[in-house]
């Protein structure tokens, strides 16, 4: 039996290791129970001593001692010659970031129009929310001349109609519940 030695067929998936392949052998089996045909496919560590495969490569190996702890089998044979890139991985991914970083750049505010110089002055640069954020409202403060309106007079009562009167309102319902009802 010394002479009968497994021989396995599969596709190099790396050759980043110094005389040391990866290869990628596919079986088929069919389920005992329910027959159907499962695609299991196992990484094996293969010894390349002549640098011949590269990856993509369909490679004949065979078994052998242990050379590792994990080689146990060696390449014969480079079977067939896996397609090769022309364009380098590094090149296509340059590409592919400088596209998404130009997507996602903000658009370049616009230039503004000339205003006057006193218009300038008093209008002051906004941060803009974030996504997760509402846009807050401010109150610009009135010009010297003008004056604000008081809500107080429109309302017509002394007090302008705000929370405090509602809040009032509600603790009168409160404590009217809360009484117990008579029998």
């Amino acid at each position: 039996m010394a002479g009968q030695r497994k021989s396995l067929t599969g596709t190099v998936v790396s050759d980043k290791m110094d005389k040391t392949v990866v290869v990628v052998v596919e079986t088929t089996t069919r389920h005992r129970l329910y027959h159907k045909i499962l695609k299991r496919s196992r990484r094996y560590l293969a010894h390349d001593d002549r640098f011949d495969a590269k990856p993509g490569d369909l490679v004949r190996i065979l078994e052998t001692r242990p050379l590792s702890r994990h080689k146990r089998w060696r390449v014969v044979e480079v079977l067939q010659r896996g397609e090769v890139a022309e364009i380098a991985p590094q090149e296509i991914d340059a590409e592919y970031l400088t596209l998404q970083r130009e997507r996602q750049a903000p658009p370049e505010p616009a230039p503004k129009a000339a205003a006057p110089e006193g218009a300038e002055a008093a209008e002051e640069p906004q941060a803009e929310p974030s996504e997760g954020e509402l846009p807050v409202e401010t109150e610009e403060p009135a010009a010297e001349g003008e004056e604000a309106p008081i809500e107080a007079e429109e309302a017509g009562g002394a007090e302008p109609a705000g929370e405090g009167q509602e809040e009032a309102a509600e603790d009168e319902q409160g404590e009217q519940s809360e009484e117990p009802e008579a029998p």
